[in-house]
């Protein structure tokens, strides 16, 4: 049975992190004939391998919750490559000979994964995270934190619109920053939370996380 989006309080779902994804491909599908090498907003990397990093993130926590027994003190072990000094660590990397649009069907490829591992997981999975041990939910809020924020960097770099839908982010807010500010509006309170804005009386984080721990019953 499909998970559907529920209130903005509600769980973070499957169907959460495919909206995400569809949401970020529609975004940067415009600027397909843009230059994809220009730096990503506030970030090193470029557009390109921002999107990269991106949809390696949406494989690996699929990869994490994949086995019978997930592992609890390690990632699975892939074979994690530089393509050059700074650039992301990563398993996935998109054919440059497609282009944007392929590496944009790379993303959703991506996408689609992570929300097929979360949708058919026990709810009692835990699996290995650099910010703890997570549960379905908590790597399906990973992703789609990672996607909203990693698509503000490249919408920045290439000069695209870019504004989640205020449910998704306050679902996510609620699940990961437990200690976002709760005066403000939800996707404001998420750049801040990531380190990426400033917000009136509060200078952004030099230093962030968020808490993939499951939810307190």
């Amino acid at each position: 049975m499909s998970q559907t989006s529920g209130s903005p309080a509600g769980p973070v779902t499957a169907d959460d992190v495919q909206r995400a994804v569809r949401l970020a491909v529609a975004a940067l599908r415009p600027a397909l004939a843009a230059d994809w090498d220009v730096r990503a907003g506030s970030l090193e990397w470029s557009c390109w391998e921002t999107v990269e990093h991106l949809a390696d993130d949406l494989f690996s926590y699929a990869a994490q919750l994949g086995p019978e027994t997930p592992p609890l003190d390690d990632h699975v072990p892939f074979a994690w490559i530089r393509k050059k000094p700074g650039g992301p660590a990563n398993v996935i990397f998109a054919d440059r000979r497609l282009g944007p649009a392929g590496l944009l069907q790379v993303l959703e490829a991506c996408g689609t994964m992570l929300a097929a591992v979360v949708r058919t997981a026990s709810p009692q999975a835990r699996a290995f995270h650099v910010f703890g041990v997570a549960d379905p939910e908590g790597f399906a809020a990973m992703g789609v934190v990672e996607t909203l924020v990693h698509i503000h960097d490249v919408a920045e770099g290439l000069g695209v619109a870019w504004e989640p839908p205020a449910d998704l982010c306050a679902r996510t807010l609620t699940r990961l920053f437990p200690d976002a500010p709760a005066d403000t509006d939800p996707w404001p309170a998420l750049l801040w939370s990531t380190g990426r804005a400033d917000l009136p009386g509060r200078p952004r984080p030099t230093s962030w996380r968020w808490h993939g721990a499951p939810r307190a019953l």
